[in-house]
Parts: C-alpha cells; structure tokens; sequence
C-alpha cells in the first residue's frame, strides 16, 4: 500500500496547513481525515492484489486437483496404510509394494492437510490409518527401526534399513502427533530416534551411516561393489531428510538431544556437504570426502551421473530446510546460514533455471571446460520446491537483482501449464515441454506422493497471504 500511503500522507499535511491557515473547524478536518482513511483502504496495493489472487488459484488447485485426487481414494482399506501405484487417471495399479518413505510421506500430508482443513475429518482419520500401518508393519517389532520396503500386506521384502527411510518414519509420525495428539506416535517416532542414534549415527566422524544391515550395522562398501554404486557412502539426501526430521520431532518434542542432532546435521549441510559455489555435494565417504568424477572423461562422468552432479531441486529445498532448522533451534538470522540458503538458490537460478518458460533443470555438471547441463528435464518435485524457496527468497530479499518474486510467478505459471492436470488431477512426473510422454504416467508410484507439492503450495499460499513461515517454526 505504499503508494496509498504517500497520497495519503501528502494530502493530510495539506488538510493540516489549509486547517490552521483558514482556522477550520476541528470536526470539518476529522471529517477530512476520515475521507482520506477510506479513499486509502480502498486502494489497494497491485502487487498485494497479485498476490492474493495467485494464493487463492493456488489453494483451488491444492484442494481440487491435488488433496481431492489423492484421499481418501488412497487409503487401503484392505491391508492398511496407502496404495503406492495410480494410473494417469487415479486408478490403483498393480504394483502396489510399499515403502517406508512414501507411506511416511502420506502420514505427514494427512496429518497437515487435517491441520489446515480440519473441517475434513477423513485427513485425520487418514493419518491414523497410516500412523497404525507403519506401527504395525513397517516397524521391525525384533530389531527396531523401519523396514525399506514390505508388500501390500506388510511382509518385509528386503532386510535391509537406511537412514533415509528412518527419517522420514519420524518427520511423518511427529506431523501425525502434532496434529492429533496421539501419544503412542510420538513414542514410535521417540524410539526411531534412539535406534538411529544407537546404530546410525557417526560419533567419530558425525552424521548418520545410510545403509543399514537389519540389525542397524552400517554396511561398509565392499572392495569389489562397482563403481556406480552407493553402497556404502553418506549422502546428502538421507543428510537433508534427517534434519528435515528432526526440524519436526523438536517441534514437538524438545530433547536437548535431539536439538543436538539437529545443529549437527545443519552445520554439516551447510559447511561440510555444500559446495562454496552453492550446490550440494552428493555422494561423500564416511570421513566426508566428496566423490567426485570431474577429473574422468566425460564418458566416465557421465556413466556416474547419479553419484556426481549438481542438483538444483535438492540446492533449492536445502536453502529452505536449512533456514527452517535454524529457526526452530531459536537461531535467529545467523548470516552464514542465510548467505549460504541464498547462494544455492542463486545458483540454481544463475545456471539451472529456464529463463523462457520457467522451471528449474534436473542435472548439471561442472567438467573440466566449463558448466553445462546434462539433463534439462523438470521434473515435478523440484518444481514444487522452488516455488516455497523462491517466495521465501522473496520475502527476505524484496529487493534483489534477481527478482524472485517474479521469478516465482514464471515458475507457478509453468507449474500451472506443464506439470498440472487440469482433466485428470495431480500432477505429471516432469514438465511436459520437456517430456511430453509424462503425460500418459502414472500419477503415483513408491516415490511419488502428494507431500512435496502439498508443501510447496501450501507454504506458497500461506506465504502470498502476508504469512513470514520462518516465524511461525520458532520454536
């Protein structure tokens, strides 16, 4: 309302000058004054009017083609917690093996949609149905922790754990008690905290081992394993996820050890696993030396892609799971932390960003002669993490030369053309401008779900409507 504000602050120190001048009465200048509130009431700012304008096309979209395609419909009624495999159209498919991290993920979107729509009692019974799923199944009732990944009825099919997928165990059961007070999920989420800490954690070198034997063993890579393999290293996927985990469970359960745990893995993110340049590093051995190809041939590199990139939709999430962290732990604008949240998406935005249409890249990759990008599909999670990072930037830099804000609208209205169904809900696996065949995909398989979307459009919305996020995590 700036501009309103200043033709309202300009005529009332004329009213004020002509009163005293011509000797006025002090009820014709209140009158006047009253007048000039009104005209500046009704004038309202037309970037604010924007804005609210895209929070309530976005919360449409977030209710009727997102949360309203995905549940109840995906609830199994059968033999618990939610289908993993949906047809283009939102019919089950025949895959339907689940795994930890996206019957978590499900959780955690049933237990904050019932926070936000609480009018809709199907979320929370939602939440419990999977709440008593991961109870009853997925959790390993002889060695503790979660199983990577059961069958439909909830027989284990691979003994091996991660870290990972433990993670997302605890972020989905301290959402679901935080939204339903349910005690025995915070007890489960409290005793996958303790099994990490006793077989996963790293005292020595710090962070936690991502591959588990059963029993919660690390497993040590092998001499003979190939090459591409991760087996065996730390990586800043499960690393992000944990302190996305544990930025929940203190939320809702203050142990001074977990707040431990959580300024660890924030200051290794932020000083140990990012680059200087700004992306994270994503594969390191257990003492955190990066694995990198850069000095291979470019065959080599790029046959190792999956281990050695750079990954602009997980620099952009970081940059905001990294400032959500530091505000819960009741760190107030550490400038190393800010300045490094805004290098990542400064450098996502400077050569991971399509500047014409909009979205950011999948992969890049720094070789010997220079920067370039190996894979220029969008595909839809980190689409939806950009619009949270970039509304953020936004909010903490209004004035900066790279414009996020405008930024974000050319991302939503990509968003809104390329990875959004308007027929049949939900959205594609990647931007159809790039990859057309997306469009007969399944909507939902054993990594795709509805939680990074329904995060990225509700921070996003919450955001538009004058909402500063990182105040309402302090904890």
């Amino acid at each position: 309302m700036r501009n309103s504000l200043s033709i309202f602050t300009y005529l009332s120190n004329t009213l004020t000058t002509m009163t005293m001048k011509f000797h006025l009465p002090k009820a014709l200048f209140a009158s006047f004054v009253w007048l000039l509130c009104l005209y500046s009431c009704s004038s309202p700012d037309p970037i604010q009017q924007e804005k609210l304008e895209i929070a309530d096309a976005m919360e449409k979209s977030l209710t009727t083609e997102l949360l309203d395609k995905w549940y109840p419909m995906d609830v199994d009624n059968e033999d618990g917690g939610f289908l993993s495999s949906l047809s283009y159209d939102f019919k089950p498919g025949e895959n339907q093996d689940k795994m930890i991290v996206t019957q978590a993920r499900h959780v955690w979107t049933n237990a904050k949609a019932f926070q936000r729509y609480p009018e809709k009692a199907y979320y929370k019974t939602g939440a419990e149905h999977g709440f008593k799923f991961l109870r009853d199944k997925m959790w390993d009732k002889e060695m503790g922790g979660f199983y990577q990944l059961v069958d439909k009825q909830g027989n284990p099919k691979t003994m091996e754990k991660t870290a990972y997928g433990n993670a997302f165990g605890i972020y989905g059961l301290a959402a679901y008690y935080m939204a339903t007070k349910d005690v025995e999920g915070l007890e489960l989420a409290k005793k996958a905290f303790y099994w990490l800490e006793e077989h996963s954690h790293d005292p020595d070198k710090l962070g936690y081992f991502q591959h588990l034997e059963r029993d919660g063993t690390p497993v040590v890579r092998p001499d003979t394993i190939p090459s591409t393999s991760d087996l065996g290293y730390k990586d800043q996927n499960s690393s992000i996820h944990l302190l996305e985990a544990m930025t929940e469970l203190y939320q809702v359960w203050p142990d001074p050890l977990v707040k431990e745990r959580l300024a660890e893995l924030l200051y290794l993110i932020r000083d140990t696993i990012t680059n200087p340049k700004g992306y994270l590093v994503l594969f390191l051995t257990p003492d955190w030396q990066p694995i990198s190809f850069k000095d291979s041939t470019e065959e080599v590199i790029l046959r190792h892609h999956n281990l050695d990139h750079v990954s602009f939709g997980h620099d952009v999430e970081t940059a905001f799971l990294m400032l959500e962290a530091e505000h819960v732990l009741g760190v107030h604008d550490d400038p190393k932390t800010l300045a490094m949240a805004k290098t990542m998406v400064d450098h996502a935005l400077s050569i991971g960003w399509d500047n014409e249409v909009g979205g950011f890249y999948d992969e890049g990759y720094y070789f010997n002669d220079g920067f370039r990008i190996i894979r220029d599909t969008k595909n839809w999670w980190a689409q939806a993490e950009g619009l949270n990072a970039l509304l953020m930037m936004s909010q903490l830099f209004p004035e900066d030369e790279h414009q996020y804000y405008e930024k974000f609208k050319l991302l939503w209205s990509y968003v809104d053309t390329y990875l959004i169904d308007h027929e049949n809900g939900g959205w594609y696996s990647g931007g159809l401008d790039k990859q057309p065949d997306m469009k007969p995909r399944g909507k939902g398989n054993i990594w795709k779900s509805a939680y990074h979307n329904f995060r990225g459009m509700s921070n996003s919305v919450d955001m538009l409507r004058g909402k500063n996020l990182l105040e309402s995590t302090q904890h």
